[in-house]
């Protein structure tokens, strides 16, 4: 009788596998189905998965790692076959006002109790700020009514918290349950991005000015912990790593290069140093995004030759020791130009950092990080007009009245991104719209402000039956 593979080096072959090789791997004796079962192994599925999600045990309650990853991938897979039919509809009307920025306030991300509801914020002209129950359709909360209109806003699903900035500059911390916001700072200049991330440390808030400084501020508190020049223009884009390691920066003045800095500088600045960063050589850019499965890469889309042609290109971020000191290295790993006669497009994403996918017309292309085109989806009749990224999904909204959904497929496996379901903006309603409508979605729910009239919007919720 042959004598089995010791535990130890089992193990290790079974750190190779995916969740589906290792569930087939655990069916071959009990031997094998317990060494399968460890929950280290699934630990390390879930991180690789979501490598840019804060996990703790505490949060995991009664489940194992295993129970955890496999109730998620059944929520995606619900998702991934959903019809229009399956989908519960919702719409808030009346007089909220033109909606501008939404974002989820809880929802969001992968579910440890797998209970958690979606809940979206959106900030209207009224000079409010709402939270909404995306399952119920129903107003949860709003805000008193402030002295200037909102700007900005961005949420950190982790904690449930929303930040603002208004017209005045001022910045507010809200959790969307107490009347007033938990902290406020009125900046001494006007703001123009926001960025909210959560770290071992805890959550910090950066906002980027129009002198280009970028601030970086403790959560909730708003208290001040560092203040850094990146450009002598405005700083119109923040974006941090999915490791927290790295903040891209950018503005979209022409002379502007594009910076990426260590955050860790920023969190823990040294008096008299200024932060580790690299400057990447492309001016001109107007849109920029971060592997989510691949932290330290970047593809930046940049126009050229007076904005007649859109390209992209891709960064390696490395810090390296030189002759004693550290130094921040961007390799550029790819880039390419659009064909000249395709129309620029105006939004862009990733998947696991060799593929990009843009909006031209109304067509959704996905091309490789070298400029070779993978994918066409013709879905829609007019031009799309907002495009939402994330790890899993990509929706498209147009002006033709509908969204589209699309998710990518498990390990980058062709045919990469799947198309999936239509969905109506307002059903039997066909009326054009008065602004751009934009959606955003998780993996119960899909949300969009639509916009009838100049003088307010419309809400549309769906979230999957259970």
């Amino acid at each position: 009788m042959e004598s089995p593979l010791p535990e130890v080096p089992l193990f290790k072959v079974f750190s190779f596998l995916d969740v589906f090789d290792l569930l087939r791997a655990g069916q071959v004796n009990k031997y094998w189905n317990k060494v399968a079962d460890s929950d280290r192994l699934w630990r390390d599925l879930c991180l690789k998965k979501w490598s840019f999600y804060n996990f703790s045990c505490e949060h995991l309650g009664p489940q194992t790692w295993k129970q955890f990853l496999l109730n998620q991938i059944r929520h995606e897979r619900r998702m991934e076959l959903a019809q229009p039919e399956d989908f519960i509809y919702k719409k808030a009307t009346g007089n909220l006002g033109i909606l501008g920025p939404i974002a989820y306030l809880s929802g969001s991300g992968p579910s440890m109790n797998g209970r958690e509801k979606s809940v979206i914020c959106t900030v209207s002209s009224k000079r409010m700020l709402y939270a909404w129950d995306v399952w119920e359709g129903t107003l949860i909360w709003s805000s008193p009514v402030q002295p200037s209109s909102f700007k900005l806003l961005v949420t950190l699903p982790q904690v449930h918290l929303a930040f603002t900035v208004d017209l005045e500059g001022t910045v507010k911390v809200w959790n969307c349950q107490d009347e007033d916001a938990l902290a406020s700072l009125t900046m001494p200049q006007a703001c123009f991005s926001l960025e909210a991330f959560l770290t071992k440390d805890g959550p910090f808030l950066m906002v980027g000015t129009s002198e280009g400084d970028i601030y970086t501020l403790t959560v909730p508190e708003l208290r001040s912990v560092s203040k850094v020049n990146a450009f002598n223009y405005s700083v119109d884009f923040l974006h941090c790593s999915p490791d927290k390691k790295w903040i891209f920066a950018c503005g979209t003045h022409q002379n502007i290069l594009p910076k990426v800095l260590f955050v860790e500088c920023l969190l823990r600045p040294s008096e008299g140093e200024s932060p580790l960063s690299v400057s990447l050589p492309f001016s001109s850019c107007c849109r920029a995004c971060w592997a989510p499965r691949r932290a330290n890469r970047i593809t930046v889309m940049f126009r050229r030759a007076s904005f007649r042609k859109t390209g992209f290109s891709t960064f390696d971020l490395i810090l390296e020791r030189t002759g004693g000191r550290t130094v921040i290295e961007a390799h550029q790993i790819a880039s390419f130009l659009l064909p000249v006669h395709m129309e620029s497009p105006i939004w862009m994403g990733v998947s696991d950092g060799n593929m990009i996918v843009f909006e031209s017309g109304s067509c959704l292309f996905l091309f490789s990080i070298n400029g070779l085109q993978l994918q066409q989806f013709d879905d829609h009749e007019l031009t799309i007009c907002n495009l939402w990224v994330d790890s899993l999904h990509v929706l498209t909204t147009s002006m033709d009245n509908y969204l589209h959904m699309y998710m990518w497929e498990e390990e980058g496996r062709y045919p990469y991104l799947k198309s999936c379901f239509h969905l109506e903006h307002i059903r039997n309603d066909y009326t054009p719209s008065c602004f751009f409508p934009k959606g955003i979605c998780d993996n119960t729910s899909v949300v969009c402000v639509v916009s009838r009239s100049r003088d307010t919007s419309i809400l549309v919720m769906y979230s999957l039956n259970s």
